[in-house]
């Protein structure tokens, strides 16, 4: 069974009874408890269940109505979902962008619900209702013929209506693709539609599964000179993989688990380098972040082949992955490991292979060090967070509950002691009894449990302090604390200042009072420009901070503006 199947079968499951348990789903699919959790957090993403302690329920959301197109939308089901998740990484919040009426284009649509303030311009009747209930989008459909049966508009005022338009990326799909030839489709009126739709973008991302390579259909569409990147899958035959890299276009290969392979235009530059970047996860949304800018900055540099591998939080993947680097002959690579213990054999690995690292946030010896300065971006959340105590609680601190990451090494935990010390220079001493330091687990629900257990223990207190190293486990940690009816007991201070816990802050009467921003949209610029430094042999600091602001409810929409409404 595929992921896509597995996850489909979930929501079958669902629509035989409210709620299922976590262990339940692993004993029936027979696959870990970390593989349901995996697609649990895509089901939950994409807004089609609702995450309970332990389990899952089932939420209301879009069906296709076309039973023709719902047909479509499984071949090739699990090839299509990675193509369009690595579509919808290069959007940006506010964006302008053009989807077809393809079925490979279609599965973007969940994914949309993480951005805001688009405006998507489309001829898919499918994905309009799809995206119709999302109030941050707004939805522009294309006006034109509809036949019978039909999921999409055509014809002359779908045509005209785009002439007067203009996006920042059209993202299509076509029937067929063959080298001599391009693009064609069966139909000609979809032909001459996407046509206009390419000439009323900046750019034109093409989404084609590695099946639709090598064939003909009656409508000449397009040439790839239109074409600024073409994204498929790992099925693509090896002659249409050399023919397109030499072409003037971007191809980026997807595989599972968020794997990728983005190639740079062979003509742009005489020195080509190939860089490895090992992703701590794809559940964590503050790595998510760093993935997406590494993946723009690559591509922007224009000289860059990036491979992309995810280490899933777990020591021994992270090696498996670090084995996989050395084999593909990467000219450098940039590990995002959260797994301090093992950064001495992620290095050997690499040294062996004479490749140089760059380690992002968690210290590796021998590698240069990019991203936070732990101590001083702690302090200033602990800073501030004292300030918000001494006018809000007349410095009053029953408890502060600070959550470890213990296997993530001495530096991230010095964000834990920042903010402690930062609280107390702006308070005055706090008694020992008053700061209780405990691991919070590597998984959703392991934090969830230990929070669950500090508030159980501490009942009668109503000035609670939360601290933690990272985004998420205060965004778990706020989560729980509401579910228990405590949220109004606690106050909370957050490091990263990711698009989950900004989305926290803008939630009325918000307890987390600031983050200290790492901007993890930025890293890949910094990232490839130091990469870039090292491959060239120029020198290079041993370590590179990134830029720490203080974000608040108060200033958020100075720091990171919303989107104008269309």
């Amino acid at each position: 069974m595929t992921a896509f199947e597995r996850r489909h079968k979930i929501l079958d499951l669902l629509r035989e009874r409210p709620a299922i348990r976590v262990t339940e789903l692993a004993a029936i699919f027979g696959v870990s408890q970390g593989t349901v959790r995996n697609d649990l957090r895509i089901l939950t993403e994409t807004d089609q269940i609702n995450r309970v302690r332990g389990g899952v329920e089932a939420r209301e959301g879009y069906e296709i109505r076309n039973p023709a197109f719902l047909a479509r939308t499984r071949i090739r089901a699990d090839a299509k979902e990675w193509i369009a998740g690595r579509a919808v990484d290069m959007l940006q919040d506010g964006d302008a962008i053009l989807l077809d009426d393809s079925t490979t284009v279609f599965q973007m649509t969940p994914y949309l619900a993480e951005y805001r303030g688009l405006t998507i311009v489309t001829n898919s009747l499918e994905l309009a209702q799809a995206l119709q209930d999302n109030p941050s989008h707004t939805v522009i459909l294309v006006g034109g013929m509809l036949r019978p049966g039909a999921v999409s508009a055509t014809g002359q005022p779908a045509e005209h209506m785009l002439q007067s338009l203009h996006v920042k990326t059209a993202f299509l799909s076509y029937a067929a693709y063959d080298i001599n030839l391009g693009f064609t489709d069966p139909d000609i009126q979809t032909a001459q539609l996407k046509a206009k739709m390419i000439a009323s973008a900046q750019q034109t991302v093409v989404l084609l599964d590695s099946s639709k390579f090598g064939k003909i259909h009656l409508a000449a569409c397009a040439n790839t000179d239109r074409i600024s990147h073409i994204i498929t899958d790992t099925g693509l035959d090896a002659s249409y993989f050399e023919a397109l890299r030499k072409l003037d276009l971007t191809l980026t290969v997807c595989g599972p688990n968020a794997s990728s392979a983005s190639y740079a235009p062979a003509a742009q530059a005489s020195r080509h380098f190939r860089i490895g970047f090992a992703n701590m996860d794809e559940a964590t949304p503050f790595a998510v972040e760093v993935r997406r800018s590494v993946e723009m900055a690559a591509q922007q540099a224009g000289n860059i082949d990036l491979i992309v591998a995810d280490n899933r939080h777990d020591a021994g993947v992270a090696l498996q992955v670090a084995d996989s680097m050395v084999g593909q002959n990467v000219d450098l690579v940039i590990e995002y490991q959260s797994e301090d213990r093992v950064g001495g054999l992620l290095m050997d690995k690499f040294q062996q292979g004479g490749i140089p690292c760059i380690a992002v946030d968690i210290p590796i010896v021998g590698a240069t060090f990019f991203g936070v300065d732990s101590y001083r971006a702690g302090h200033i959340a602990g800073t501030g967070l004292g300030q918000w105590i001494k006018r809000h609680w007349h410095s009053r601190v029953d408890r502060v509950f600070a959550l470890e990451s213990p296997g993530a090494g001495p530096l991230p935990a010095a964000r834990l002691d920042g903010q402690i010390d930062g609280l107390r220079e702006t308070l005055g001493a706090l008694p020992a009894e008053t700061v209780v330091y405990t691991g919070c687990g590597d998984t959703r629900e392991e934090t969830t449990e230990v929070v669950k257990g500090l508030l159980e223990r501490f009942p009668r207190d109503r000035h609670i302090v939360l601290i933690a190293v990272a985004d998420h486990i205060i965004a778990i940690g706020m989560e729980t604390a509401r579910q228990l009816q405590r949220e109004q007991d606690i106050v909370a201070v957050s490091q990263g200042a990711d698009r989950q816990i900004r989305r926290e802050m803008r939630r009325p009467n918000t307890r987390v009072v600031g983050a200290t921003s790492f901007q993890p949209e930025k890293y890949g610029e910094g990232l490839i420009k130091l990469a870039a430094a090292i491959l060239s042999g120029e020198p290079t600091p041993p370590a590179v901070y990134v830029k720490h602001d203080f974000v608040t409810p108060e200033n958020i929409d100075s720091i990171y503006p919303e989107p104008a409404a269309y």
